[in-house]
């Protein structure tokens, strides 16, 4: 079996997948190039980087299997494939903790105005930083505020467990029910059950001092103009879910109208060439859709794949045809 790993694949997979039986090509190939080598390939994995599209797929007569390394799948036309008989899958727990923990990144940040400091401290810090130092001076903690999770699937959970492990008080907005409490892990294999509260998202948004997003992808921004009238007025807004799920210029007019104190972004629209007037907000703290990209994330992504792979491929082996003597 032929196997190309687009956009890279930790090398601990990739050596289970060797193991197999498997030859893994690890080389990215150019967009423009895919469609005339995509028909080589028994399996792909990708991530966020390579679209697999109708046209592009219809280019893969071999193709049975495509794996997502990581949670969304909007860059893969999901139900065409599998009406082609082409198997998706993906990784939805690899990488929760690594996301979570870079919500927090951004949190942090927002609260003390790093985003703001690592900017402004080059340039003007050997020369007005008794200045800068007093225009930082209003920073708040996080224990005893209020955090909104918005989607509480896996990442959502971490992101809620990290939040109530810091002494935070946690809503939840989500289609499905919720439990009363969940288990957080603390030192010395300590756990323990503590509450996190439902509510529908006008209502969490008018009561959280911070909200995070971790939903799929969106046709609708969650939030736009109507929600932003809607929050808390100095709400922080984190999103490492997907762009759309805010209207851009919608959030820039609540940042300068103070409404919104600090946004904290990973992910954009248009990516991979987020607007200007985003990337050079004052008050928004930016990373380039690093969410997963951790090494022990990466590690479990690849892990997961490789045998998520295996095991398919070994369940539609045809049985041997034993020859009569």
């Amino acid at each position: 079996m032929k196997l190309l790993a687009n956009d890279g694949i930790d090398h601990v997979g990739k050596s289970m997948l060797e193991q197999a039986g498997f030859q893994v090509d690890t080389e990215h190939i150019k967009p423009e190039d895919l469609p005339f080598r995509i028909h080589e390939y028994d399996a792909i994995t990708v991530r966020s980087a390579t679209q697999l599209r109708k046209e592009l797929i219809d280019q893969a007569p071999k193709l049975k299997l495509i794996g997502r390394g990581g949670v969304g799948m909007d860059n893969i036309d999901v139900s065409y494939a599998r009406s082609k008989g082409i198997t998706v899958i993906n990784t939805p727990a690899a990488s929760s903790l690594s996301v979570a923990e870079l919500v927090f990144a951004h949190l942090f940040s927002g609260v003390r105005f790093l985003y703001d400091a690592q900017r402004r401290m080059p340039l003007e810090g050997d020369t007005a930083f008794a200045r800068l130092k007093k225009s930082y001076s209003q920073g708040i903690e996080l224990r005893g505020k209020t955090l909104g999770v918005v989607g509480f699937g896996r990442i959502g959970q971490e992101v809620a467990r990290i939040g109530l492990g810091l002494g935070m008080n946690v809503l939840v907005c989500d289609l499905n029910e919720i439990p009363p409490t969940i288990p957080v892990s603390f030192a010395n294999g300590i756990v323990v059950e503590l509450p996190v509260f439902k509510r529908d998202l006008a209502e969490l948004l008018k009561e959280v001092d911070f909200v995070s997003f971790h939903v799929p992808f969106t046709e609708k921004p969650l939030l736009g103009t109507k929600e932003f009238s809607m929050v808390k007025p100095g709400i922080g807004i984190i999103n490492t879910s997907r762009g759309s799920v805010i209207d851009e210029q919608a959030l820039i007019a609540a940042l300068d109208s103070g409404m919104v104190s600090f946004a904290g972004l990973d992910v954009f629209d248009n990516e991979p060439t987020p607007s200007q007037e985003i990337l050079g907000h004052s008050k928004v703290s930016l990373s380039p859709h690093i969410g997963a990209a951790t090494v022990q994330a990466q590690e479990r992504v690849g892990v997961e794949l490789a045998s998520l792979i295996i095991s398919h491929f070994e369940s539609i082996k045809e049985p041997k045809q034993s020859i009569a003597q």
